[in-house]
């Protein structure tokens, strides 16, 4: 895996458990499959990690390099990141859904109006909400320079990812409350 900067941050290496270097993985996507044995990822700092094997009952990944608990300690608390391309080839999106990384940068759209720019993606609770700065004609006119969207379909009509456009419905009337 050649080092790259559109790099997605996907897991958290956790306590080592047992002799011979497993650890707690904390998994920061909704695509558990992509970790499977011969998957490589990076850390921050450029190391590559191949994953030996995974167990997603237990969230523990025992990576190549750690031959015993001594090994595995070195890691404890580092991110893993995979590429765009990677994340694309290795995680199946059913009919409707988008990575994240797809929607950041969108256009949000009501009724002709755009409202402003997808900036950011939060998972508050079970629900994502879309972090929208305010267009600045918006903000020209008293409202706030920022405001949240539930990602569920109350408010968010459908997603153009060729325009790269959230076409929302209802969703105004959030920015004029918020």
């Amino acid at each position: 895996m050649k080092r790259e900067k559109n790099l997605i941050e996907v897991a958290v290496i956790g306590r080592s458990v047992g002799l011979r270097g497993e650890q707690k993985l904390h998994l920061l996507t909704d695509f558990p499959e992509q970790f499977k044995k011969g998957a490589v990822f990076v850390t921050k700092d450029g190391e590559e990690l191949t994953i030996e094997r995974f167990n997603p009952s237990r969230s523990l990944v025992k990576f190549t390099s750690c031959k015993n608990v001594d090994d595995a300690k070195k890691y404890i608390n580092k991110k893993l990141y995979a590429t765009l391309e990677d994340t694309r080839k290795n995680c199946d999106l059913k009919e409707g859904e988008f990575f994240w990384f797809d929607i950041i940068g969108s256009k949000v759209k009501e009724n002709d109006k755009v409202l402003g720019v997808v900036k950011d993606i939060e998972r508050i609770s079970s629900n994502d909400y879309l972090i929208v700065k305010t267009d600045d004609s918006l903000v020209g006119n008293g409202l706030p320079k920022i405001f949240y969207i539930p990602y569920i379909d109350q408010y968010i009509d459908r997603f153009d990812e060729k325009e790269k456009i959230v076409y929302t419905k209802n969703a105004y009337s959030i920015l004029e409350n918020s």
